[in-house]
């Protein structure tokens, strides 16, 4: 089993380096640190799946202390016997600067407010309509919760889930990463299966 805290990740820019230390040490302490690594269906992990390429999540934000907190939250995770490979940006322009490279990214934990009130909304918007990647699930967090601005941006905008910074404990954190790999996972799968019987069909009118 692994452990993963239930403790709130509160992640306010008033955090430094000494109190990211003493939430680690207190968290690796924690005995209500429970998330099944083996998920259903998983299997025993075995080397071969060690050595599976790991799923690529990009956490976007300005702000370190949410890099380093959301980074030791999941660093323990995995799904189908993968685990998680962390990619880091600090402004929409090197989210998408990181997208454009690599492309296998499944899962981006977008912040909304970096070097402009709405630059995450930018990426998110960009990710779909200039790089055409309707594969990759955008989770967005936002530090300014809003009824209103939620409803919003969910309306107007294809995210996939969207969070205030200080509701996402943890646990919610790691069953919104993990249910968003399986989308991927699906959809990946849908794609490959469709770009199969398109190759057939046209080896098929080759032959004609």
């Amino acid at each position: 089993m692994v452990r993963v805290s239930h403790r709130m990740i509160t992640v306010g820019r008033s955090m430094n380096a000494n109190t990211e230390s003493a939430s680690a040490a207190t968290a690796a302490d924690d005995p209500d640190w429970l998330v099944d690594d083996t998920l259903p269906g998983n299997g025993e992990t075995s080397d071969s799946a060690q050595a599976a390429a790991p799923w690529r999540v990009l956490i976007v934000d300005d702000d370190v202390d949410v890099h380093v907190v959301t980074k030791f939250a999941l660093s323990q995770a995995s799904f189908q016997g993968r685990r998680l490979s962390f990619l880091h940006a600090y402004s929409g322009a090197e989210a998408l600067a990181v997208l454009r490279s690599t492309p296998d990214v499944a899962v981006v934990l977008l912040d909304v407010i970096m070097e402009s009130q709405d630059a995450g909304l930018h990426v998110a918007r960009k990710i779909r309509e200039e790089l055409h990647n309707s594969s990759v699930r955008i989770i967005l967090r936002t530090g300014q919760p809003g009824q209103a601005l939620e409803h919003r941006i969910i309306l107007d905008y294809d995210i996939n889930d969207f969070w205030c910074k200080t509701d996402l404990t943890t646990r919610k954190l790691f069953t919104t990463v993990i249910s968003s790999l399986r989308t991927y996972a699906s959809l990946r799968e849908a794609q490959q299966q469709v770009a199969e019987l398109e190759a057939a069909l046209d080896q098929q009118a080759d032959r004609h």
